[in-house]
């Protein structure tokens, strides 16, 4: 009886200790069941507030200064009023010129009207590139003149800048055999008196804000820092060569040991 005792008290034993293994189980299912549930609600929110990032509306789809562009460009007062020398001097250039200029470029930089909004003109980008380009103006203030937002302007000018690149880098030719070079010699000579002369060199340093960890290396004489823009024009004020981007601190003559038609000069001799 002793016995038998013992061993249903053992039984007993055993079948509790596998109740209690089996409630044990069924916590650490649970408690893993409730840490994904967690995870997944986290991620779930995480992804619904980038998704309200995302599709977060504009105050305003254009404000009312840049809906009245179309009916007040600076480029139709200066055509209708006709006032000789103030077009050219806004454009840099004179009505005809820049109506070619904007047929070689305009189907590259022209947008597809929508059903929502009308798009920036032709003719509004690439006056507002030239105005930019002419005066270095900021494009705050450039947004003020042209309606235009300075968002749209610092795509719009990039794009515009390619399409002249693109469509006009034929017109500017380094001669590359002594035949041109001698050319280019001969009409300085026959129409300016100055024999030997196979170039008009001038510079032009672009004011610019220090970059940064660059210490003195765009600094110039003006106690300023600058990028130059070298230019070369023949006897007939073409461009044969330009270059932009040299350091302030460089001087004309440090430009010309290192200039890439130089080279070229020297390879004709």
């Amino acid at each position: 009886m002793i016995f038998s005792a013992n061993l249903q008290r053992s039984t007993d034993s055993a079948h509790q200790t596998q109740t209690n293994i089996a409630v044990d189980k069924c916590s650490m299912a649970s408690r893993n069941e409730n840490y994904t549930i967690l995870v997944m609600s986290a991620a779930v929110l995480v992804m619904a507030d980038v998704n309200k990032k995302k599709r977060r509306q504009r105050r305003w789809w254009r404000t009312n200064l840049f809906k009245k562009r179309s009916s007040t460009g600076i480029l139709m007062d200066l055509k209708s009023q006709e006032i000789s020398g103030q077009y050219k001097n806004f454009t840099r250039m004179t009505p005809t010129d820049f109506e070619n200029l904007l047929q070689r470029i305009g189907t590259h930089i022209s947008k597809q009207e929508t059903y929502f909004r009308t798009p920036i003109s032709a003719q509004d980008r690439l006056a507002v590139t030239l105005r930019f380009l002419a005066t270095g103006d900021s494009y705050t203030s450039l947004q003020y003149l042209f309606r235009i937002s300075k968002q749209s302007i610092g795509r719009v000018v990039p794009q515009v800048c390619a399409a002249l690149i693109k469509e006009l880098q034929g017109y500017i030719k380094i001669p590359k055999t002594p035949t041109a070079w001698k050319q280019v010699s001969k009409i300085f000579e026959t129409r300016w008196n100055l024999p030997h002369c196979v170039g008009a060199l001038d510079g032009k340093h672009v004011v610019l804000q220090a970059p940064v960890k660059s210490g003195t290396e765009f600094f110039n004489y003006k106690s300023n820092f600058s990028i130059v823009l070298f230019t070369l024009v023949d006897g007939d004020y073409n461009f044969v060569f330009a270059d932009v981007g040299c350091q302030g601190r460089i001087s004309d003559g440090g430009f010309l040991r290192q200039a890439n038609y130089i080279s070229s000069l020297q390879k004709t001799d």
